[in-house]
């Protein structure tokens, strides 16, 4: 932040960015933004956001001394000491709230963003690792992550909400690795994050679209697959230099978006062609080694060289490659973009855990989309043909219903029994929830049972396992919190439950 700005400021920033209804500036000082009341204090600019948002909320920023208010609604409570400033669009007003107050964050730390239907934490821990390695030979700072499993910015280390922040809170996670010494922000970019303004005034130093496939269908969400795609494809508008994938769905119009972007390259496992082109790949009991060949990118040179992956299994290959091609677009050296490769185990990422005597098996992962699960199973099947599948898993509360049908017809098609379970049933009924996934399940010709206490549906399944077994937990990860009726609860995470019975 350059200086204390006046409520006056963010009045004249919001009328230059024609989003202004009406409300006079005053003299009174902006010493912080939020849009929780519970952060409110003296001199708050407070911001009243949210399908939920209660006028006792505002009431109580008023209270704890908020310098002024920006609403879509007028709620006719200001006064001399806190101005209401009412604007046609609190989402579009955010970004303007958040640059007049931080200041343009991304011209000065390097910031990439990754979005894609699947794969996106892998990928951006693929990145964070290399990135970490080079500054680490390069006597710097590890680097800041925002993704779907944590957010880490030299001061704040936490578990996330959402896999990309509000902007308020974006801004701050920006400006927290500025003060901290840190150069490289990976964050992954959703389509909500994209559709709902919540990177508007970010740039994006290199990204990457790795895929896209039907998810994220609901009343809340988008209303049909073109709304999705479109979000996605907004990514390009926020780029200086982007990658994308040759092999998946769609590419034609991919290609033709990554047009809003000055200059882009391309990834893939099949086509030579590529910048960056995946070959030679085999896997040793899920260990992967691969040849990559990388040609014609601006400022960087060409090279042809072997790497491993610290990940398991080849659903990862993807992932690898588009952090390479995030790499090399950002310039740093190969040696480091192998190492970081190397050492790279992302958290509740196809993490694979043994009994005692190794002949059970449980692998942990956020898959949690149609996409994700059928690699899945495509990969894990060539890796052990003769094994059988076990799943425990849910689908979320509220948004993404179709999954219910997907997730439970591939789970009725591929896996000997599941147990449907809860994850994030928020405030819907879990049993209903449950009750739709076990008739796909049903259909689909397979066997299951419900137990809506995650724990317990772990432990059923680590008993009905023997040694020609896999399970599988998808969905949760590492993850220590479920979201039940509207508030997120402390639960062990499906690694926890494992490390003690299996």
């Amino acid at each position: 932040m350059d200086k204390m700005k006046t409520v006056n400021e963010y009045v004249e920033a919001l009328k230059a960015a024609e989003l202004l209804v009406c409300g006079d500036g005053s003299d009174g000082s902006v010493t912080s933004v939020t849009f929780d009341s519970r952060d409110a204090g003296e001199g708050t600019l407070f911001i009243c956001k949210g399908a939920h948002f209660r006028e006792e909320y505002l009431r109580n920023a008023i209270d704890a001394g908020a310098s002024c208010y920006v609403t879509e609604k007028a709620y006719g409570l200001g006064t001399a000491e806190c101005t209401e400033i009412l604007v046609r669009d609190v989402r579009l007003a955010m970004p303007v709230i958040a640059e007049t107050f931080y200041g343009r964050l991304s011209d000065e730390l390097k910031v990439i963003g990754v979005t894609g239907t699947k794969g996106k934490s892998t990928t951006a821990y693929f990145i964070r690792n290399i990135l970490d390695d080079y500054m680490a030979a390069e006597g710097g700072r590890p680097t800041a992550i925002c993704s779907g499993i944590d957010n880490y910015d030299g001061v704040i280390n936490e578990e996330s909400h959402l896999t990309t922040p509000e902007i308020i809170e974006l801004y701050q996670h920006l400006d927290n690795a500025l003060k901290s010494g840190i150069g490289y922000m990976t964050m992954e970019v959703s389509s909500q994050a994209l559709k709902y303004n919540r990177v508007d005034g970010i740039t994006f130093e290199a990204g990457a679209f790795l895929n896209i496939d039907t998810d994220h269908i609901s009343d809340i969400e988008h209303p049909d697959f073109e709304d999705y795609f479109r979000a996605k494809q907004r990514i390009f508008s926020h780029c200086r230099r982007a990658c994308i994938n040759l092999d998946g769905p769609e590419t034609d119009e991919i290609i033709r978006a990554s047009a809003d972007c000055p200059y882009v390259i391309s990834f893939s496992q099949k086509d030579e062609n590529a910048n960056i082109y995946g070959y030679d790949i085999r896997s040793d009991e899920g260990r992967i080694t691969l040849r990559i060949k990388g040609n014609g990118i601006e400022g960087y040179h060409d090279f042809d060289e072997e790497f491993t992956l610290g990940t398991f299994g080849v659903i990862n290959v993807e992932n690898a490659l588009a952090a390479v091609a995030l790499c090399a677009l950002v310039g740093i050296p190969i040696e480091h973009i192998g190492s970081g490769l190397a050492r790279t185990v992302s958290p509740g990422r196809m993490e694979v855990f043994y009994s005692e005597d190794k002949r059970r098996i449980a692998i942990v992962d956020y898959a949690h989309n149609k996409l994700s699960y059928e690699r899945f199973f495509e990969t894990i099947r060539e890796e052990f043909p003769d094994k059988k599948f076990i799943i425990v898993f849910g689908c979320p509360g509220g948004k993404a219903i179709a999954r219910r049908e997907e997730l439970g017809r591939i789970a009725g098609q591929n896996c000997a029994y599941s147990i449907i379970t809860e994850e994030d049933y928020n405030e819907e009924d879990v049993n209903e929830i449950c009750r739709q996934i076990a008739g796909h399940v049903e259909a689909a010709g397979g066997r299951y049972e419900i137990i809506t206490d995650r724990v317990e549906a772990i432990r059923r399944a680590i008993d009905l396992m023997d040694d020609d077994t896999i399970l599988f937990l998808p969905g949760k990860g590492r993850e220590t919190r479920m979201k039940r009726n509207g508030e997120y609860i402390d639960t062990p995470s499906d690694v926890e439950v494992i490390e003690k019975y299996l």
